[in-house]
């Protein structure tokens, strides 16, 4: 058996049918293209006979696609093939995914019916699609709760009649882990010519189980796994391409399967479909969620320090996000907080990170969001104190008909330097005019300004990240005047490179 598993990507037609999550036709040309860059190896880019912008899609990514299998669903029913086969036309490699109910549930509520029927339409409804196409996918719809003699007969009976794929969809998310492995088991050890054919996984979420039930299928010889970025789709959603792939990734000596995906794509993937689609990822989404790879407990944070396979199975690189996050809580040790603070340029000895500390867990107890500035500040006036370069003088003359201009005087190392300037505004004229004295060749990348109270009387906190000579640099600042403060930002940050020799 095959040691690949290959990824069918259901995110343009299951995923969309979520509500408010429908893409224009550009829009799914772009997920298209990502899914392609992913290395994703099917893509069901829609549902055509559905309506006319669904038949548009399929019509304009296949023309955009160019290695991956393009896939269009279908009823057991001639006109929704004819109607698909059109669809595909410009496909590189197309598919038809055609089927029909096969539980107890379906055929006798839904389709008023009989096995016996339910199988000649299954074999008729393969057969046609080969007069299109030689790449069929058949799909025994609720075969989760489809009885597994019945749904072995119906299997064998459309690989026989020229089904290159057989999807054993658990429709409801109604498997447990364990029936969902048997009956795929029960498939390959009973199915005369299973051999012929891909089993694929399909399974919908809702009762938590998608993931392990699709990783229970691979296990039983599955070889194609139907999923959707961040597990959007019908009712509860699909299972989650990206924990599919990583569970793969992570236990790979214990599974032997692997994918084509590039997993250092998945993040930003994930993010443009939550983009396009509307739908936020929830925080402890795994693997792409915001804390996926966030440590609050100071604990853990301490044991991510030492070694970050003390409390990550995975590396958060290969999945295309830069690094862990170290929270900062009421429940974080001074670890975590030196940390925090040497990656924002300060070195703090024992005895000032213990003062440091002991403010920053006050402040942790009243407020939620520990932020960058708000660390800064609690280092406070003593290490502003030992700052080479001082404001020592600050003036600013602006107004709605003239051009503004500011006049700064530096204490440089206790001599006074005096500079003015214009600029586009009073902050830029009073950076320009610092600029002016200090020669140094400083981009700013960012400005943040924020309001630490409230009211017209506001202290205004600033956040200031520079470039100099390929290093960022971070500097705050904080008062009532927020030019000041944007100055005293610069300033700290500034205070921070190098002492030129």
């Amino acid at each position: 058996m095959s040691d690949r598993l290959y990824i069918f990507d259901t995110t343009l037609r299951d995923g969309e049918q979520v509500p408010g999550c429908q893409l224009n036709t550009v829009e799914k040309i772009e997920v298209a293209k990502a899914l392609q860059e992913l290395g994703v190896d099917v893509i069901e880019a829609g549902f055509p006979i559905s309506s006319p912008g669904d038949f548009e899609s399929v019509v304009e990514i296949s023309k955009a696609v160019t290695w991956p299998t393009i896939c269009a669903l279908t009823r057991a029913v001639q006109k929704d093939i004819d109607v698909a086969a059109e669809s595909l036309k410009y496909a590189k490699k197309g598919r038809i995914h055609t089927g029909i109910g096969t539980s107890y549930y379906h055929i006798h509520h839904k389709l008023n019916s009989n096995q016996d029927e339910i199988i000649e339409r299954a074999i008729a409804a393969v057969k046609y699609a080969k007069k299109y196409v030689e790449d069929v996918e058949f799909y025994a719809e609720d075969a989760g709760r489809t009885e597994n003699e019945y749904l072995a007969r119906v299997v064998e009976a459309v690989i026989k009649a020229g089904a290159t794929v057989v999807n054993i969809p658990d429709t409801t998310g109604y498997c447990l882990p364990t029936e969902f492995g048997e009956k795929i088991k029960f498939l390959v050890d009973n199915v005369k010519g299973i051999e012929k054919a891909t089993i694929s996984t399909h399974c919908h979420n809702d009762l938590g189980m998608a993931t392990a039930n699709t990783i229970a299928g691979v296990m039983n010889g599955a070889r194609q796994a139907e999923v959707t970025l961040n597990g959007i789709g019908e009712r509860a959603g699909n299972t989650s391409l990206e924990e599919v792939v990583m569970t793969l990734k992570s236990r790979y000596k214990m599974l032997g399967v692997d994918t084509n995906i590039n997993t250092k794509k998945i993040y930003g993937t994930s993010r443009l479909v939550s983009t396009l689609m509307n739908m936020p990822v929830q925080p402890n989404k795994a693997i792409v969620g915001r804390n996926a790879f966030a440590h609050s407990s100071g604990i853990h944070q301490d044991g991510v320090l030492k070694n970050r396979e003390n409390c990550e199975i995975m590396d958060p690189t290969d999945v295309g996000i830069n690094e862990s996050s170290i929270l900062l809580t009421a429940r974080s040790g001074r670890a975590a907080l030196n940390h925090r603070l040497e990656l924002l340029g300060f070195k703090l000895d024992k005895e000032k990170l213990d003062k440091v500390y002991d403010e920053f867990v006050k402040l942790a107890d009243k407020k939620k969001d520990i932020r960058d500035d708000d660390i800064a500040l609690l280092v406070g006036d003593a290490t502003r104190q030992e700052r080479r370069i001082k404001l020592s003088y600050l003036q600013v003359v602006t107004g709605k008909s003239m051009m503004p201009m500011a006049t700064v005087r530096l204490d440089i190392a206790g001599e006074k330097f005096d500079a003015t300037s214009s600029g586009n505004g009073p902050v830029d004229a009073a950076i320009k005019a610092v600029k002016q004295i200090i020669h140094r060749e400083v981009i700013i990348e960012e400005f943040l300004v924020q309001a630490i109270t409230r009211g017209s009387d506001d202290v205004g906190k600033v956040h200031m990240q520079v470039e100099y000579d390929d290093t960022i640099f971070h500097g705050f600042g904080a008062n009532t005047d927020i030019i000041t403060a944007a100055v005293e930002a610069f300033l700290d940050a500034i205070n921070k490179l190098p002492v030129a020799q």
